[in-house]
């Protein structure tokens, strides 16, 4: 078991405890607040034990909870991408995925797959891009994108709790 390296969450109060991993889950402090509110204890100093209770706050959010947490994401090579709108989680984990170095032809089909995704599900494309290449992800998304809605809701999710444990493991 790996233990945090840069804090020790069992000793931290709720404020500091709060402000370490809001954004673990993007943009939805919701799930450490929760995750704090159920009682710490020195297990929870292992990354992958405060990882399950922290996912375990998300599986058991209600569909709205857990949508409003999908649409927190941003797109993959999106406009806040080309912006510089992304937080520092995002923006290392998509350059990390070689998604800022797309041509011109890829960031086309990235946006012509994020419109046509959105536009069925009503949601943004939720994949955990480390340790995928951007020509993964476009594969990915073009496969992904014949699923029915409830497979790709249950997948998006199962995707967050993954990039929340790359960003525990980054701590």
């Amino acid at each position: 078991m790996s233990r945090f390296t840069t804090c020790t969450p069992s000793t931290m109060s709720r404020v500091d405890f709060v402000a370490a991993f809001a954004d673990i889950y993007e943009h939805s402090a919701w799930v450490a607040e929760q995750a704090f509110d159920q009682g710490l204890s020195a297990e929870d100093d292992e990354i992958a034990q405060l990882h399950g209770r922290m996912a375990g706050v998300l599986l058991a959010a209600d569909k709205d909870a857990q949508l409003a947490l999908i649409n927190a994401h941003p797109d993959l090579a999106g406009k806040a991408a080309q912006r510089g709108e992304l937080t520092e989680a995002s923006t290392n984990e998509q350059a990390g995925a070689g998604i800022n170095q797309c041509t011109a032809e890829e960031f086309a089909r990235f946006t012509e797959l994020n419109n046509a995704y959105k536009e069925k599900f009503a949601f943004p494309f939720i994949m955990a891009v480390k340790g995928s290449n951007r020509h993964q992800i476009l594969a990915a998304f073009e496969e992904r994108i014949h699923n029915d809605y409830d497979t790709e809701f249950d997948r998006a999710v199962k995707e967050i709790n993954k990039i929340a444990l790359f960003r525990l493991n980054e701590m």
